[in-house]
């Protein structure tokens, strides 16, 4: 024991003997070369963790430290309390020198020991980053550690992104986009030693352009700073590119290829729609947290096409009261957006009319079999008396799934709102989702198909969003599980042949988003599609991989550190 009572440092290559008389071996690091399992140490010594002296153990999975007891106790009570801690390291994510310095000093000074940052779990889906301070003064030791502990979250970790490409929409909101990178994502990303490349969006179509032009193949991942509508155009750039750079010829009926690289949306919008249906949260350090870790989800697609021609990429889209509200917000952009929105809301209500439509459709065969077994573990929960249970079966019962799936099926008529949706659409003003039987990767979405009714119906509807009652349960809704919809406004002609298109008039087949001559607003991911009569659109299975983690499968603790 040293004179303060705390045992010495063990230098590496040598063996310790405590009070107890037991011999503890410290591997050197030439035997590092050595083939070893998870749980053989690859360090061993002595460090303080929160103000003890504590006997730390660092393998290839996990990070364990127990205070050194006393030689001599006193108090049996205090000797109780030591036990043992332990973090896994696939939950570190950064491995910092801890130095102190001066205001001025930029480099150097004093060390202090070994910061480790870990990611942790806080409530449901909350993710955030915890510091674990290891304290020792010497130089050789500490590097010798920080070393083993660098080279185990390269080699074991290849999946974590090392440089990213960030693309930040400043007008995002309330122009804070530039402030929640640079406050809550960028120190995140600097501890784990992840470098960007960052471009700042200057007009509409500008992060479609920078995707278009940059190299995307020196890059691990890309991340867009904004709403749902910088989330779509950066997707959608995303995708043409792959499809460009695969010679798909995007005129013509094609096979699409999927994205080359994952895809990171940290919320900075409104309603942060698909980052909210992919976290299950609004919640910026959480986003950043799941890009660090590289936490993969892939996700469907769709592809809206009008006369064979692609439009855009997407996973939502609404037609009738959702791309009227759309419209008439856009006219109005000079207000809050808060203000913007409820102003278009409630006079779209006050002028509000149906839309004359035929609706063609593929009914999807994956999510019958999905809600089919949902509805089997429902009815043996609902024996338990299960009030959640009871609910999720009404829904499921206002769920078509005809006989034919094979077989294309048409409705006609005059629809207030159509709803095609290939993420549940999870957001604050719809905690259960505008699409809440719709999954993020199981080949299938949903059609809403809301009949014309009178306004205090349709506003019932709508409040049903924001609470947890089904707001299926009428009788002028009907919904859908599909693979594939097409949808025409009026029914004066017949379906246009595809090969008839040389009259369209496109701006250009590569924009992020294409307008057409007829005034039929589409609401596609909260950009808006000035319409066409036709639009084909189609599912396609896991086609973009999105940094997150199904929020339905994420029931696991993060880290099992008794100390965080």
């Amino acid at each position: 024991m040293s004179a303060g009572g705390r045992r010495a440092v063990a230098p590496l290559g040598t063996c310790e003997t405590g009070g107890s008389g037991r011999e503890r071996s410290t591997p050197s690091p030439e035997r590092g070369a050595e083939v070893r399992g998870p749980e053989d140490p690859i360090c061993r010594g002595i460090f303080q963790v929160e103000k003890r002296s504590c006997d730390v153990v660092l393998t290839s999975s996990r990070l364990t430290w127990t205070p050194i007891e006393p030689e001599s106790p006193t108090d049996n009570k205090m000797v109780s309390q030591y036990k043992t801690e332990f973090v896994e390291l696939k939950e570190v994510f950064g491995v910092k020198m801890k130095r102190r310095r001066s205001a001025r000093q930029q480099k150097g000074g004093t060390l202090l020991g070994i910061a480790i940052f870990v990611c942790i779990k806080k409530g449901q889906n909350k993710l955030k980053n915890r510091a674990i301070h290891l304290s020792n003064l010497s130089e050789d030791y500490c590097n010798v550690w920080f070393k083993h502990m660098k080279d185990i979250l390269t080699e074991h970790f290849p999946n974590r992104p090392k440089y990213l490409k960030v693309v930040i929409n400043p007008y995002s909101h309330r122009t804070e986009a530039k402030q929640v990178y640079n406050e809550q994502v960028a120190p995140l990303f600097k501890l784990a030693d992840i470098k960007t490349d960052i471009s700042i969006t200057e007009h509409e179509g500008h992060a479609f352009s920078v995707l278009m032009e940059c190299d995307i193949q020196e890059f691990d991942g890309l991340v867009c700073v904004g709403g749902d509508g910088t989330a779509s155009e950066v997707a959608h750039g995303l995708l043409l590119r792959a499809q460009i750079d695969a010679g798909r010829d995007i005129d013509s009926n094609f096979t699409p290829v999927r994205a080359p690289l994952p895809l990171g949306v940290i919320p900075a919008g409104s309603t942060n729609i698909l980052a909210f249906s992919v976290h299950g949260i609004k919640h910026p350090g959480t986003a950043a947290m799941h890009i660090i870790m590289g936490n993969f989800q892939k996700v469907d697609v769709c592809t809206f096409c009008s006369h064979n021609r692609l439009l855009q990429f997407g996973f939502t889209a609404m037609l009738g009261f959702g791309g009227r509200t759309l419209a008439l917000a856009e006219k109005h952009r000079w207000m809050p957006s808060t203000q913007r929105r409820e102003f278009a809301v409630i006079k779209t209500l006050t002028n509000l009319k149906p839309e004359n439509c035929e609706l063609s459709f593929l009914p999807s065969e994956n999510v019958y079999a999905v809600d089919q077994e949902d509805k089997r573990i429902l009815d043996k929960q609902s024996n338990h008396n299960s009030k959640r249970s009871r609910e999720m079966l009404r829904e499921i019962k206002f769920w078509h799934f005809p006989d034919n799936e094979d077989k294309w099926q048409t409705i006609q008529g005059h629809f207030l709102n159509i709803s095609i949706m290939a993420i549940p659409c999870v957001c604050s003003m719809a905690p259960r989702g505008l699409a809440p039987n719709t999954r993020l990767d199981n080949g299938s979405m949903s059609l809403i198909a809301v009949q014309n009714c009178s306004r205090a119906d349709f506003i019932k509807h709508l409040k049903r969003y924001g609470n947890l009652k089904n707001q299926f349960d009428f009788p002028f809704v009907q919904t859908y599980a599909v693979q594939e919809v097409k949808i025409r406004t009026g029914t004066k002609h017949r379906w246009t042949d595809t090969t008839s298109d040389k009259n369209v008039d496109f701006h250009s087949s590569h924009s992020s988003v294409i307008s057409l001559k007829e005034n039929c607003p589409w609401n596609v991911d909260g950009n808006l599609l000035e319409g066409t009569s036709e639009v084909n659109i189609k599912i396609h299975s896991q086609l973009i991989t999105l940094y997150g983690r199904n929020i339905e499968e994420c029931d696991d603790v993060t880290v099992k550190c008794s100390c965080l």
